[in-house]
């Protein structure tokens, strides 16, 4: 006979900080961040956009990292992929992850390209034990690289394999413990394919090691009816803030972000549509409170 009570939340796997609530770095923002200086916890900016850069991204980069935390998320690490690890690549998301002082650094579980070409796509994988084995040993060779932990996020999906032989949660779930990397939990993204696939997306949210999660996505979707696909555009929708709901109380609650990509609205839209997950962040015996220090401005 259970007690009705919930579980208590999870005890974080990693040493890192609570960022609070931030929103990704966009470059048509640019103009306010700097001219404003607004009162927002962090930023998560696109690793590939900023590696190479130089002249006026770079030093506004550097501007914005002297104000605000940062976290780099990345697009084309390829961690599924079966051409080997590109070492100059993660030679590269170090040297930046170092110069910007990364809370910390994250990618998709994914595949991206073949054969050395990039098909700038996040591309779904077969959830089978050789996959999980091949995987967790790329994890462990880009941790070394990075000397910090590797922060995965779920995608959304929008076809299967029929060589599957478990969910993608549980596949995510003994990824995390082998290769003891951490989570970036995407809650869009979890309803996103639980209506593509037809599985219950509460199921995903419980099976997840919460002690794992890192960090939450939210973001707006776009509903065709028949599926959903994943535009970062527009507002979370009531059934996703229930789904991090759920979950903000299972891992204890972790550092949250809005993604907005798609018709991008002024800045104070995306903060205000990002500052609603305090409506969702149930009670909790122990709140988060130890942040990353902010930089103190060169003169």
């Amino acid at each position: 006979m259970t007690s009705g009570h919930p579980p208590a939340p999870a005890a974080p796997r990693f040493d890192l900080p609570y960022l609070g609530i931030g929103i990704g770095l966009r470059t048509v923002h640019f103009p306010h961040i700097i001219a404003e200086k607004p009162e927002i916890d962090w930023f998560e900016i696109i690793s590939e956009n900023f590696m190479d850069s130089g002249g006026r991204p770079a030093a506004i980069l550097e501007e914005i990292a002297e104000r605000y935390p940062l976290v780099m998320h990345g697009v084309s690490m390829s961690i599924g992929g079966t051409d080997p690890l590109d070492a100059e690549y993660l030679a590269r998301l170090k040297a930046l992850a170092d110069r910007c002082g990364a809370a910390w650094v994250s990618d998709h579980l994914c595949w991206t390209g073949v054969l050395g070409r990039n098909l700038h796509d996040l591309l779904p994988l077969p959830y089978t034990e050789e996959c999980l084995g091949h995987i967790v040993g790329r994890v462990r060779q880009v941790q070394d690289v990075l000397e910090r932990p590797l922060v995965l996020e779920n995608p959304s999906s929008y076809v299967e394999f029929k060589s599957s032989t478990m969910p993608e949660w549980e596949f995510l779930a003994r990824l995390a413990e082998d290769a003891d990397c951490g989570l970036l939990l995407d809650v869009n993204n979890v309803y996103v394919s639980s209506f593509n696939h037809g599985f219950d997306p509460e199921d995903y949210i419980r099976a997840i090691p919460h002690e794992r999660v890192v960090q939450y996505h939210l973001a707006g979707h776009t509903n065709y009816g028949t599926h959903i696909i994943d535009t970062h555009k527009g507002h979370v929708i009531d059934e996703v803030w229930a789904l991090f709901r759920l979950s903000w109380g299972l891992s204890g609650g972790r550092s949250v972000l809005l993604e907005w990509d798609d018709e991008i609205p002024e800045f104070e839209v995306v903060h205000a549509e990002a500052l609603r997950a305090r409506e969702f962040m149930d009670a909790l015996p122990e709140r988060p409170v130890r942040r990353a220090p902010k930089r103190t401005p060169v003169a």
